[in-house]
C-alpha cells in the first residue's frame, strides 16, 4: 500500500511521504487562492469549493474566509451548509457533514492522530480516523472535534466545547470534554 492508501484506511502512515507532502502543498495553494477571493464573489467561491472539496451538496454552500484544510477531497458537505470564519479541517481521513449544518467561527475538525510517546511521535508516523456529523447540526464557535467522533442528527454543540466522544441524535452537548446536557 502507498502511504496515502494507508492514511485513508486508518493505518499508520508516514506523514512526511513525498506524495502526501506534494498534495498538501498543492492544496495550500488552492486554499490560499480561495481565501483571496472577494468575499462577495459567491460564484467564484462556489466554483473553487467544488474543485477543492470531495462533495458539495448544492449551490447554497457558504464557507466564509478564511478557510483551511489539508487535502480537501476527503471533505463532504451536504445541502445548505454554512461555516463561519476560520473553519479548519484536517482531513487526513474522511469528514462527512450532513444537510442543514451550521458551523460557528473558529471551529476545528481534526482527523489526524499522533502518538503520545515522544519517540514514536518524532518518527512522523501517524494515523487518521474519520469524523461524521449528521443533519441539522449546529456547532457553536471555537468548538474542536477530535478524530473518530460521530455527531448524530439534530444536535447542538455549545461554543468552546471539545468533542472527544460520539454525541447521540437529538442532543444538546457542551463542555470540555463535551457531554450531553439535554435531550430534545
Amino acid at each position: 500500500m502507498t502511504e496515502k492508501e494507508k492514511m485513508l484506511a486508518g493505518e499508520l502512515y508516514s506523514a512526511v511521504d513525498e506524495e502526501l507532502l506534494h498534495e498538501l502543498n498543492a492544496v495550500k495553494d488552492v486554499v490560499h487562492e480561495y481565501n483571496q477571493l472577494r468575499p462577495t464573489d459567491n460564484e467564484a467561491k462556489l466554483r473553487m469549493l467544488r474543485q477543492l472539496l470531495g462533495h458539495v451538496g448544492d449551490d447554497q454552500i457558504i464557507i466564509n474566509q478564511p478557510f483551511y484544510c489539508d487535502y480537501g477531497k476527503q471533505i463532504s458537505v451536504g445541502r445548505r451548509f454554512f461555516a463561519n470564519f476560520n473553519f479548519t479541517v484536517l482531513d487526513e481521513a474522511r469528514v462527512t457533514i450532513g444537510d442543514d449544518c451550521f458551523v460557528g467561527p473558529n471551529v476545528s475538525i481534526y482527523t489526524a492522530c499522533h502518538s503520545t510517546d515522544p519517540v514514536e511521535r518524532n518518527s512522523r508516523r501517524e494515523w487518521a480516523l474519520p469524523v461524521t456529523i449528521g443533519n441539522n447540526v449546529w456547532i457553536g464557535g471555537s468548538v474542536v472535534i477530535l478524530p473518530g467522533v460521530k455527531i448524530g442528527d439534530n444536535v447542538t454543540i455549545g461554543a468552546g466545547s471539545v468533542v472527544v466522544n460520539d454525541i447521540q441524535d437529538g442532543s444538546i452537548a457542551v463542555g470540555n470534554p463535551c457531554r450531553v446536557v439535554r435531550k430534545l
